[in-house]
């Protein structure tokens, strides 16, 4: 790798970004204009079982207080509901609301479209070796695959 070539890491981060930042200008089109970036990032893990919130907090990299903060906004701006934890009594668990599933269908085509052009810039074949690729990086990335 030359020193004007960036890293692969960045390449896929930069790809990741430009995705992420279609899907928020999708759903504030849609509506959800007062969702952040930091709740969106939350939001993608609920889906598509209910959660607690220390498990929410790892998968998503934060604090528990960070995560229970952006909980109980995306509660109040009612994209998510506490719900009772049917195996402890005593646990809530954070699920989406109605909102909050239609909230990630919208992102979910947004994300489906972008697969598609990137499916037509690059053709089928190198397109699905750019998958293959990632999805045998992500056995040895992912903890919650």
């Amino acid at each position: 790798m030359s020193d004007d070539e960036p890293p692969i890491a960045v390449l896929m981060f930069i790809a990741h970004r430009a995705t992420e930042r279609r899907v928020m200008d999708r759903i504030a089109a849609w509506g959800a204009d007062d969702v952040t970036l930091a709740q969106s990032r939350l939001i993608q893990r609920l889906a598509p079982e209910p959660m607690r919130l220390t498990d929410l907090a790892e998968q998503a990299g934060v604090t528990k207080q960070t995560a229970g903060g952006l909980v109980d906004q995306l509660e109040s701006a009612g994209y998510l509901e506490r719900i009772p934890d049917p195996s402890d009594g005593r646990a809530r668990l954070v699920t989406l609301s109605e909102r909050g599933v239609e909230l990630c269908a919208v992102a979910a085509k947004e994300v489906a479209t972008v697969e598609r052009e990137w499916r037509e810039r690059l053709g089928a074949k190198r397109f699905g070796e750019l998958r293959g690729s990632l999805e045998a990086l992500r056995e040895i990335t992912d903890p919650y695959r």
